[in-house]
């Protein structure tokens, strides 16, 4: 009788492991499922900072090439001016 027993155990062990192994499965996968997300998420938002790092040092870009340009105007203006005076001096 205790024959019976024993494999009446083992049946019901391995019934059980048939039965949890979808469950495990299912866990696991959703589990690397979570993972990705998690990973497109943070690939994102670290695309976000760069896109708002991009545009900030473009609009520091903008700011100093407007100084420039208006340097430059001030310098080409005072040449101007020098070339007239040379030239009544002459």
């Amino acid at each position: 009788m205790n024959h019976i027993y024993g494999l009446d155990g083992i049946i019901l062990t391995l019934g059980g492991l048939l039965l949890l192994t979808p469950v495990i499965i299912v866990a696991l996968r959703q589990r690397g499922k979570t993972q990705r997300a998690e990973a497109v998420l943070a690939r994102e938002q670290e695309y976000r900072r760069l896109t708002e790092m991009a545009l900030t040092t473009q609009e520091l870009t903008d700011q100093k090439l407007l100084l420039i340009s208006t340097q430059l105007a001030d310098m080409r203006t005072r040449v101007e001016s020098m070339e007239r005076i040379l030239k009544d001096v002459e």
